[in-house]
């Protein structure tokens, strides 16, 4: 498997010949070094209906043809726009040729917003990737929430990106704390300094946590697992 981290919310993953790709959002976000024209993606995961998380997901789908998992809701409207989706639900698991992906909890919210119409994206929610002996965990946006311990007490997380820009989700303090609760190998910090209320040093969140190594990625930089 190989891992990688883009800015915002954006991770690559790499693994039995398929490229995966978490919350494309590139059009608009600074941060990152992709280029949605470059990008061949085989898989599209979202964590919810955002705008800076659904980002180039229907150009990416349409030019590659790749299959989109989403949370119901966003998937039934991502669907009825010509793209190849698989919905499912939070705390639901579905074997796919690629890996095993889970619905976690996330405590946030989740609309779509288009030209001319807000949609109603369902539930937000983390992701649990499963592959290669590996597990990674892509929190997306959410609060501090107690049911990190039972994500952490039922997987052996190798990854876990945690979203530390407060303002929206979770800040430094919390995101350490959540830290303690998952007990993942490695710790990255995402969804910071891509817009001026989200802006945080990494280093503080690095500061804070315990128990767990931190990697503080630049767009563009592969995980060590």
């Amino acid at each position: 498997m190989e891992l990688s981290y883009h800015g915002h919310s954006i991770v690559k993953i790499k693994t039995n010949n398929t490229t995966i790709l978490i919350d494309p959002f590139i059009n608009g976000n600074e941060l990152t070094d992709l280029r949605v024209e470059n990008e061949k993606p085989d898989v599209i995961l979202l964590t919810h209906g955002h705008n800076d998380h659904v980002g180039d997901t229907l150009a990416l789908a349409k030019s590659n043809n790749a299959l989109v998992v989403a949370p119901n809701e966003l998937a039934v409207y991502l669907g009825k726009q010509g793209l190849n989706v698989h919905p499912m639900g939070i705390g639901g698991s579905y074997e796919f040729p690629f890996g095993k992906v889970k619905y976690t909890l996330a405590f946030h919210g989740s609309v779509y917003e288009t030209e001319n119409e807000v949609i109603n994206a369902g539930n937000p929610g983390g992701i649990l990737f499963y592959a290669e002996g590996k597990t990674i965990y892509h929190a997306g946006d959410t609060a501090l929430f107690g049911d990190m311990k039972l994500i952490g007490d039922r997987n052996e997380i190798d990854v876990a990106f945690l979203p530390i820009g407060d303002n929206f989700t979770m800040g430094p303090d919390d995101a350490a704390f959540a830290v303690e609760l998952l007990k993942p190998k490695i710790a990255v910090p995402i969804h910071y300094n891509t817009f001026p209320v989200i802006k945080q040093d990494p280093n503080v969140f690095a500061e804070l946590v315990k128990g767990s190594k931190v990697q503080i990625a630049k767009p563009g930089e592969k995980i060590e697992l």
